[in-house]
């Protein structure tokens, strides 16, 4: 995996508590900057943040409907975060199924 930069690496996007919850919400469909701060509790200027590293990150997308802007997931980028995470899930299942096995001799 070759360089990137920090305002577009999806795992620094992610790492983030809240913009996870936006990635949650719009995982169900659009959603606008009024529906995501009332569902994230805080200020418009915080969710206007967190969707700029988004988007930044190509995390979201935005289609703008006269004065409403409406934001989207975009998934083709987390899916280096799940292809990453998959050797670990890979690592830890075989731990487990080595662990399984010794604790299955030991009954």
């Amino acid at each position: 995996m070759g360089y990137v930069a920090a305002d577009q690496d999806p795992f620094r996007a992610i790492a983030d508590p809240g913009r996870r919850l936006i990635l949650d919400a719009t995982m169900s469909g659009e959603r606008t900057v009024r529906e995501l701060t009332a569902l994230l509790q805080v200020r418009q200027p915080t969710v206007s943040q967190h969707l700029q590293v988004l988007r930044l990150a190509g995390l979201v997308g935005a289609r703008r409907v006269g004065r409403n802007t409406f934001y989207s997931l975009k998934p083709t980028e987390l899916a280096k975060v799940a292809d990453w995470l998959d050797k670990y899930r890979d690592f830890w299942s075989d731990r487990l199924d080595v662990l399984e096995t010794h604790l299955k001799k030991r009954q």
